[in-house]
């Protein structure tokens, strides 16, 4: 069975995958969804808010929700929030999509990125490198063992992910 041509783009806060899903759609004409910010929209809050008054599994379920709903769907790059690979259902709704991408960066890159955000709710309390290492070293199986591909984007600029994410797309024979 032929694998839909979409590209999934899985891995920890702050690595661009949404940037990365804007840059696809901009360039190459790929419609793009970010699960994060279409949780937003259809909750009418932040994800923070979702988070505190209603809890972590309330809005895993609308990420499981929402990548069932989207599963028809090709041509398209889906921009997962970071914890999405913490529900196997999940992984197995990813892998049905399309090509799974895991976009990898240091611990410093990422605390670089995220440092002056308040929408993190996973660092709220405590931003810093070391988090963000125990973090990491948390899910690093999980989305390795759901990754596809894995793009280590350190030192790139988005251009260049851009294009490695496509190659790795024609390669898989997803085109």
């Amino acid at each position: 069975m032929k694998r839909k041509k979409n590209i999934i783009l899985i891995g920890f806060m702050g690595v661009g995958k949404t940037t990365v899903s804007k840059y696809l759609n901009k360039q190459y004409g790929l419609e793009f969804i970010d699960m994060d910010a279409e949780i937003e929209k259809r909750e009418g809050r932040r994800i923070s808010e979702i988070f505190h008054t209603e809890g972590e599994e309330y809005f895993r379920n609308l990420e499981t929700d929402l990548l069932r709903e989207i599963q028809s769907r090709d041509d398209m790059v889906i921009s997962c929030g970071g914890g999405t690979v913490l529900r196997e259902c999940n992984v197995l709704e990813m892998k049905k999509n399309g090509l799974v991408v895991l976009l990898d960066a240091s611990p410093e890159t990422i605390y670089e990125r995220v440092k002056h955000s308040c929408h993190r709710p996973l660092l709220e309390k405590h931003k810093s490198v070391e988090t963000i290492r125990m973090l990491l070293k948390q899910r690093r199986n999980l989305y390795e063992k759901a990754a596809d591909v894995i793009i280590t984007i350190d030192g790139k600029d988005i251009k260049e992910v851009g294009r490695e994410i496509l190659e790795k797309r024609r390669e898989c024979g997803d085109v």
